[in-house]
């Protein structure tokens, strides 16, 4: 068996590139169903990582389903690795058009969940959506807490569809943008662009409040191509040539 693993490079992403590397050598069959794969010292040796880099990268490809282990004898290709695995190559959102398609999948999936979620929200539901926007408020625009709270109003909103995929499809997109979404943080971060997200958020909280399924819908549509729009991509038009307006500034609310 021929693998055709390089070294990486260096960055905060190790194991994920470790892990995209494996699966295109998987991807492409140079690793079948029930294959051993290198030893950890081996991996380590091969991309010029420390062991607890491929531990790592290992640890995701088991939680996506792509290896399994034993403890004593290592990792194995899964089965079924091939046909039952959503995964997306870290690589591949290096690329624009790839990026870009992964944020108007997300905004299919939010839109959709938000309206869901103005429908089925429960009064707990509700307070947590209340409770984690009171906490962006207090987190400083653009840093680690800020988005950490921001990822999780999402996932409160996605829960309140009362469907586990829907959860499960929102976390596994968002765990792969959040990178993009704290550079952009850094960049954009002021005042009036904390009060801009904000608004976006409190917009979003009242249609579902009011159970305004169709307002909760345009509210977060509106939020994800402002979204779209901070970390540098174009939004492409909506059917009808159209794109949501974004949110009011905070000082244009009161005119």
């Amino acid at each position: 068996m021929v693998l055709k693993l390089d070294k990486v490079s260096r960055g905060p992403h190790l194991p994920a590139l470790v892990a995209s590397s494996i699966s295109r050598e998987i991807a492409q069959g140079r690793l079948k169903p029930g294959d051993k794969l290198p030893t950890e010292q081996e991996l380590s040796q091969t991309f010029g990582v420390s062991r607890n880099v491929v531990r790592e990268a290992i640890s995701r490809l088991r939680s996506e389903g792509r290896v399994w282990s034993q403890q004593g004898r290592g990792a194995f290709v899964s089965e079924a690795s091939d046909s039952t695995v959503l995964t997306i190559d870290s690589a591949s959102l290096q690329q624009a058009d790839a990026f870009r398609g992964l944020f108007e999948l997300r905004g299919i999936l939010e839109a959709q969940a938000a309206a869901l979620a103005a429908a089925r929200r429960t009064g707990q539901d509700l307070e947590l959506m209340r409770q984690t926007l009171a906490t962006m408020c207090e987190a400083p625009y653009g840093s680690v807490t800020w988005l950490k709270t921001d990822l999780e109003f999402h996932r409160v909103i996605a829960a309140a569809t009362r469907n586990s995929y829907m959860v499960q499809f929102l976390v596994f997109i968002s765990e792969r943008i959040r990178e993009s979404i704290l550079a952009a943080g850094h960049r954009l971060r002021s005042d009036d662009m904390a009060q801009t997200t904000l608004a976006e958020h409190q917009r979003i909280l009242d249609a579902i409040a009011a159970g305004d399924d169709g307002e909760a819908r345009r509210a977060m549509q509106s939020h994800i191509e402002a979204a779209t729009r901070r970390v540098g991509l174009p939004v492409e038009p909506a059917p009808g040539g159209r794109t949501s307006p974004p949110p009011p500034l905070p000082e244009e609310q009161d005119r």
